[in-house]
């Protein structure tokens, strides 16, 4: 069973989404917070699986929120909720920790398996869109040297990897171009997340931005 705090300013719309979601068989809502603040305690109490966090709230907003969480070391993980696709303060909750975002207005459908996929341990949004988001913020990234080194421990083999991931290729797309069993480009997305200490795919892309390894277009 996979447990979720919701967090959102908004009462109506957390009733929703825990409607939505104690439907699902595999899904319980465990609590609700609404504003970042209690976002931050709920979560140190109740260590939930995932976070189904709104960016845009009162006080302490969900960017910080997701800041503290994940500099907490909370093993829970956390779906942003945004009302634009190209919004700063996704891209932002994204550079704070966060494992992807959906936006508000996302089928029913979309919300469940985003909440599932986070849960397992993957990233909501792809690649592509991450790359956009990160396109139009890129003048805003400050490059950690600090995270050189890590780029430094990948192999010339994952640092290719990286960058198709980074440019928004598919595991398929990257075996095909790269003539390497799909398998083989798992272990090596495995094996960099590792290296580069990211808690997925988004963390991943960027990553590769921060280093320099991959520039806008």
């Amino acid at each position: 069973m996979t447990t979720v705090l919701i967090v959102d300013d908004q009462a109506l719309q957390r009733m929703g989404f825990s409607m939505l979601l104690e439907a699902q068989p595999d899904l319980t809502v465990v609590g609700e917070a609404a504003n970042g603040s209690q976002a931050v305690r709920t979560t140190a109490e109740l260590r939930p699986d995932v976070v189904l966090m709104d960016v845009r709230m009162p006080g302490m907003d969900g960017i910080e929120a997701t800041r503290r969480i994940v500099d907490s070391g909370s093993r829970s993980r956390i779906l942003v909720l945004t009302t634009f696709d190209l919004d700063e303060y996704a891209y932002e909750a994204l550079r704070a920790g966060a494992s992807g975002f959906l936006l508000k207005d996302a089928q029913p459908e979309e919300l469940v398996a985003g909440v599932r996929a986070v849960a397992a341990g993957e990233a909501v949004i792809s690649p592509r869109l991450t790359r956009k988001l990160l396109d139009t913020f890129a003048d805003r990234l400050p490059g950690h040297t600090a995270q050189q080194h890590r780029l430094d421990d990948l192999t010339p083999r994952e640092r290719d990897v990286l960058t198709a991931i980074a440019t928004g290729w598919t595991n398929q797309e990257i075996a095909e171009r790269l003539h390497l069993a799909e398998s083989t480009v798992k272990s090596h997305i495995g094996r960099i997340l590792a290296k580069i200490d990211a808690r997925d795919r988004v963390q991943a892309v960027i990553f590769a931005y921060d280093t320099g390894l991959v520039r806008p277009a």
